[in-house]
């Protein structure tokens, strides 16, 4: 009960066990994903090691690890990224391991995917490719392709070639 130790004693210090560090999905998991909202209109290239959520409009590229683009939400634009949803529009291409086609998606331009997958009711107007590794794979129509002015010549013909040539 009472002890006649002196009450001024500090326990010995304890080693420390290195702690492995967090994996990234395991910090992507626990960080909330940037948004992008809908009265929101972004010109330029957004980057992220995380998720992005569109929800408003964004005229240019976007890389990410995960991506939703919201029902109302349009990408002028190219994507790359690990997981993407499309619920709105994108006029561009998409290279990302995980595309899904919502119900209520309109997707102008060429996929490049791991897996792909399309709901009843999507709109889908492009070439569409199988690559073991879209992220890293160099397009051969990036080498031929001739650069674009962006703010003179902004049809999605002049923006955007095809993955792959087409014979004539």
């Amino acid at each position: 009960m009472f002890s006649s130790r002196s009450k001024d004693v500090v326990p010995a210090p304890q080693p420390m066990l290195s702690q492995p560090a967090p994996s990234t999905k395991r910090s992507r998991a626990l960080s909330a994903p940037s948004i992008v909202s809908a009265d929101l209109v972004v010109n330029g290239t957004l980057t992220s090691t995380g998720d992005i959520q569109i929800d408003g409009r964004v005229e240019g590229d976007v890389h990410s690890v995960g991506l939703v683009i919201g029902e109302k939400a349009e990408v002028h634009g190219e994507i790359l990224a690990e997981d993407v949803t499309v619920r709105g529009r994108v006029v561009g291409r998409i290279r990302a391991k995980k595309v899904l086609l919502a119900a209520t998606s309109h997707v102008e331009g060429d996929i490049l995917h791991e897996a792909f997958a399309v709901e009843s009711g999507a709109f889908f107007e492009g070439n569409c490719r199988h690559s073991d590794n879209p992220l890293g794979e160099t397009l051969k129509s990036d080498a031929a392709r001739p650069a674009t002015n962006f703010e003179t010549d902004t049809t999605p013909a002049a923006l955007f070639a095809p993955l792959s040539p087409m014979a004539t």
